[in-house]
């Protein structure tokens, strides 16, 4: 027997090649599908088939109207007035959080100095609070009894207060809101490279020219994810607005008054399946304007 005719052909090697590859492959399918499978689980249990369950129910009739719940929202003024609200209301939070938060987490990713550690605990500290602490500080500001309306009445004769309207509820969304904007632009500004602002300066750029063309858009995709991250938490947020007053008129409030007070079932879930798919395409758009970098710090 020759070598050439010991040799394997070039089908035969071929086969064993690929047989060869499969085997590691199949594998490692097998083992991310075990992976995935308890979070798949979970993922079907806790949320697709209630999600589910919510989408159908929402299609029923409205007690009160006769028609599905969803066309009812939307022929109805007062959903349509709490659905601008609720939207309205968490897009100027998520700007002005942003706004505010942006550059004092870039001040305190770029400087030095003693307490910076405490400052910076001070600022994210809010985080650890739920939402029904935030409401009772806002109302030891802006209540009744609160520190404005005793200071108004000192010196004016009249008690200022903001804590039971859309201001309270405003003020309540931003503090908790700015925490997380000040942690993710610090983040982001640590990777910024800042061989780039020395290389405009170098060229002639004067500060605000190196912040317009260098600094934001470096730092623009965790601006544009904390800022979604913010008004989805806005969109949501039901502890905080409960403890101010539950005849504010937002979403949140809605869903529970529908589903408690007047046993409403079609109403709650059409509502929350609204601010759901609503809260959705807002990350969704922020994903794909922010290269999909969403929850990331840069």
């Amino acid at each position: 027997m020759t070598a050439a005719s010991r040799q394997p052909s070039g089908a035969a090697s071929y086969v064993n090649t690929h047989q060869i590859m499969v085997g590691p492959v199949r594998r490692k399918s097998l083992i991310a599908l075990f992976a995935l499978l308890p979070a798949l689980v979970v993922f079907c249990a806790f949320w697709l088939l209630p999600f589910s369950r919510l989408i159908m129910m929402g299609a029923e009739a409205d007690p009160s109207s006769g028609i599905s719940a969803y066309l009812t929202i939307l022929t109805h003024r007062q959903y349509l007035i709490s659905l601008a609200t609720t939207v309205g209301l968490s897009l100027v939070v998520s700007l002005v959080a942003v706004a505010i938060a942006g550059v004092a987490g870039f001040f305190l990713a770029r400087q030095r100095f003693f307490g910076k550690s405490i400052l910076v605990a001070i600022l994210t500290f809010p985080l650890a609070f739920p939402g029904v602490v935030v409401g009772f500080l806002v109302i030891m500001l802006g209540g009744r009894q609160g520190a404005l309306a005793q200071t108004s009445l000192w010196l004016f004769g009249e008690r200022w207060m903001f804590a039971y309207s859309l201001a309270g509820l405003f003020i309540g969304y931003l503090y908790f809101s700015i925490p997380r904007v000040i942690t993710t632009v610090m983040a982001a500004c640590d990777n910024l490279d800042q061989s780039l602002e020395e290389a405009a300066r170098s060229l002639g750029a004067n500060t605000w020219q190196v912040i317009k063309d260098v600094i934001v858009p470096g730092i623009a995709p965790a601006l544009l994810s904390t800022g979604a991250i913010c008004f989805a938490t806005s969109m949501g947020a039901f502890g905080t607005a409960f403890t101010l007053g539950t005849r504010l008129s937002i979403l949140p409030l809605n869903i529970y008054g529908e589903f408690t007070n007047y046993a409403n079932f079609a109403m709650a879930a059409a509502l929350s399946v609204v601010l759901g798919v609503i809260t959705w395409m807002a990350l969704s758009l922020a994903r794909r304007l922010a290269g999909g970098n969403l929850g990331a710090s840069v």
